[in-house]
C-alpha cells in the first residue's frame, strides 16, 4: 500500500520506491530505500512527514503515493 495509507504515529518497511529514475534518486538521497523503517509523524493537506533513520523529512502527496510500505 502508498505511504499516504498509513495513519499518524504508524510505523512500516518501505517495500518498494516507485518512479522514474530522477525521483527515486531524489528519494533516495532523502533515506527513502527499500527495507528502511519509516514512521509517520503527521499529515497536513496531503503533505506527510516521516522519521526515516534519523531524520524527519516532508514530502508532498505525490512523492508519498510513489513509496510503497
Amino acid at each position: 500500500m502508498p505511504l499516504t495509507m498509513l495513519e499518524t504515529g504508524s510505523s512500516s518497511t518501505i517495500k518498494r520506491v516507485g518512479g522514474g529514475d530522477k525521483v527515486r534518486q531524489f528519494l533516495s538521497g532523502l533515506g527513502f530505500n527499500a527495507g528502511t523503517d519509516i514512521t509517520v509523524v503527521s499529515q497536513s493537506a496531503g503533505n506527510v512527514i516521516v522519521q526515516v533513520k534519523e531524520s524527519r523529512v516532508a514530502i508532498s502527496k505525490e512523492m508519498a503515493m510513489r513509496i510503497t510500505v
